[in-house]
């Protein structure tokens, strides 16, 4: 489960999904003991994030979409780890 971005202590990660429950692009982020599943369109696939980390990531998500859309085929297809910027 590569690491790919971090900020404000939200942990943004990629898993290799091949076959895997989700049928779409997709983060999973863990903040404090929260954990969620984020399509990269913005849906929650699972889990929860306070609203005020939920905000943080969908703006990281809309900032860095095509990144994150490239990164995360490349590990899926390939395995190669693209890593993005966090907010600042």
């Amino acid at each position: 489960m590569p690491l790919i971005s971090q900020f404000y202590g939200i942990l943004i990660y990629i898993y290799k999904e091949i076959g895997g429950h989700h049928n779409e692009p997709h983060i999973h982020i863990k903040y404090n003991e929260f954990e969620m599943s984020l399509s990269l369109s913005g849906k929650v696939l699972d889990g929860y994030i306070p609203n005020k980390q939920k905000k943080l990531v969908d703006a990281w998500i809309a900032i860095h979409e095509e990144e994150l859309k490239a990164a995360w085929y490349s590990y899926n297809e390939d395995g190669e780890i693209i890593k993005i910027k966090g907010l600042e």
